[in-house]
């Protein structure tokens, strides 16, 4: 059954972060989440607002940098002018979040569901049911959080443990803590117990009450962030007076610790794409090498892995297992699977050379 729209909810997407891990494709001026990398012929972002849609129709909100704003409304034409919230700088999740917060507070909002911009789901039908449920629980005075079924013992996420079912909601859990990412063995650890689910940063809340939470930590972050939303004349002086803090950190673990967060499950497919690992395995399987791009202009023989021609040029692949193969204009990746999250290391050597240009 596909979920219906849910009366007072508003959608807010934080589009942000450069994704490193994905160079030479995604740069600070085109970030991963305004790329098609899965070959529907949509980029991320509007995979993400053709799912939000049917849930929020045009109540949604992205925040995102001054340099992107005109990309994005671009790819969303039919935005409302007043749904783009531009951030002067980074300032990590808390700010750009807490911001929509206090804009929605402003707005009426009953409650929203903070949803990444760059994440791929499988499974829309199943993201909507568990949102209308966690939409259930925030009407009720909690921070909600979807914990996703984890598939495999990964590293690479942080992991929300479960506690007590929650009175009245019947798929909810208490949330007994948040894990920060651990080493292979202890998620194994983790997935043997049943109790774990990966956070996937999908927190779903009343906006006043998220506000409140943070000013029970700090006082004066919320209410700067208030003070833009009442004029936003402020927000380029106050701004930069905000804390560069994740929302885990500044909202979600202390409001677990005091048995104020609970989690909804989230049993459908979902990926950060958080490399080209990642990318790879979601797009195809372990024998085959997956092109992402115009097929014609690759030629592979007896080789697995991904492929990503965009140069306009024919790229070539012979008898390599695991490759990943990245050609743009004016740079070539050439790694393996394996050693995919290293690509990071390249931005950054390219960072401390001066080479703005490719980053």
């Amino acid at each position: 059954m596909v979920a219906d729209e849910i009366p007072g909810f508003w959608a807010v997407v934080p589009a942000g972060g450069a994704g490193t891990r994905l160079w030479p494709l995604s740069r600070s001026g085109s970030p991963k989440f305004l790329h098609d990398l899965t070959g529907s012929g949509r980029s991320l972002l509007e995979q993400t607002h053709d799912r939000l849609a049917p849930l929020v129709a045009d109540r949604l909100v992205v925040v995102t940098g001054v340099a992107h704003q005109d990309a994005v409304r671009a790819q969303l034409g039919d935005l409302p002018a007043d749904a783009v919230l531009a951030e002067p700088s980074a300032r990590d999740s808390m700010a750009a979040i807490g911001l929509a917060a206090a804009v929605l507070e402003q707005r009426g909002a009953e409650v929203m569901g903070s949803f990444a911009a760059d994440h791929v789901i499988t499974d829309p039908d199943g993201f909507g049911r568990a949102v209308t449920e966690a939409v259930a629980a925030a009407r009720d005075g909690w921070l909600v959080t979807i914990g996703i079924e984890p598939t495999f013992p990964s590293s690479a996420f942080g992991y929300i443990r479960q506690g007590d079912p929650l009175a009245g909601h019947p798929t909810a859990r208490q949330v007994a803590e948040f894990v920060e990412k651990p080493s292979v063995p202890v998620a194994e650890e983790y997935l043997a117990t049943g109790d774990y689910r990966w956070n996937a940063g999908m927190f779903v809340v009343r906006p006043t009450v998220l506000l409140d939470l943070l000013a029970e930590q700090d006082p004066t972050f919320t209410a700067n962030l208030r003070a833009i939303a009442a004029d936003p004349a402020r927000l380029p002086d106050l701004w930069d007076k905000l804390p560069r803090i994740a929302i885990d950190h500044a909202v979600a673990e202390p409001a677990a610790a005091a048995g104020r967060v609970v989690t909804i499950p989230g049993a459908f497919g979902w990926d950060d794409v958080g490399d080209f690992d990642s990318l790879a395995g979601l797009l195809g399987d372990e024998e085959d090498c997956t092109v992402l791009g115009d097929a014609a202009l690759a030629q592979v023989i007896g080789a697995s892995g991904i492929v990503v021609p965009g140069s306009g040029r024919v790229v070539a692949v012979i008898g390599l297992d695991d490759v990943v193969v990245v050609d743009t204009p004016d740079a070539l990746l050439v790694t393996t699977r394996a050693r995919a999250q290293e690509v990071k290391k390249v931005v950054a050597a390219l960072k401390d050379q001066g080479r703005a240009d490719l980053t």
